[in-house]
């Protein structure tokens, strides 16, 4: 069963990922879409392991599905690849360690905020 949630999960968040891909500077000469989507999706995943998923009632197989399914095909390491590949060869080599470069020193720094980020369940 945790196959079909990781599998709708994933499915949405592949969903979600393409429509804002298409929403962001799609023609411009930096990535900045798949950028945006990574760095959400770094301070999501950190946010949501370490406060949401403490905060609230969740069953394993959901964490799993939300963590793995959803912001992980929501980011995506292969698509900086191919477009790091795509600025080198069209001789934007500045670009393209700039492109590393905030896709990890900001990916890291946006996890950090995520640990830090704190969710208070109040009851009622």
């Amino acid at each position: 069963m945790i196959y079909f949630f990781v599998g709708i999960a994933g499915m949405l968040g592949a969903i979600v990922r393409y429509l804002i891909g298409l929403t962001l500077l799609t023609d411009a000469v930096f990535p900045f879409a798949t950028l945006s989507i990574n760095l959400i999706g770094s301070f999501l995943l950190a946010w949501l392991t370490t406060s949401v998923f403490q905060a609230i009632s969740i069953s394993p197989a959901m964490k799993t599905a939300i963590g793995t399914g959803f912001v992980g095909s929501f980011t995506t390491f292969s698509t900086v690849s191919v477009e790091t590949i795509e600025l080198f060869q069209s001789g934007k080599v500045s670009l393209g360690i700039l492109y590393i470069f905030v896709s990890i020193v900001g990916g890291m720094i946006m996890c950090r905020l995520g640990f830090k980020t704190k969710v208070e369940v109040k009851s009622c």
